[in-house]
């Protein structure tokens, strides 16, 4: 719960998110639930060239396993 409430304290904020595979993604946090699960607004991802396909992302939902 120490977690979850310290990324409550985080939501409407701009925050950086690495997932297992590598991948960086900026945005805004909108919610954090329980699972530490993310939702992000308006995001932007380090290293665009190498993942090109993330380019077009305008918010997303991050499972919380696949965050590092």
């Amino acid at each position: 719960m120490l977690f979850f409430s310290f990324f409550k304290t985080l939501v409407d904020e701009q925050v950086a998110v690495e997932m297992k595979n590598g991948v960086i993604l900026k945005g805004v946090l909108v919610s954090v639930d329980q699972y530490l699960n993310v939702k992000l607004n308006n995001i932007s991802v380090d290293e665009g060239v190498q993942y090109p396909q993330l380019g077009a992302l305008k918010n997303c939902f991050i499972r919380g396993s696949v965050i590092r």
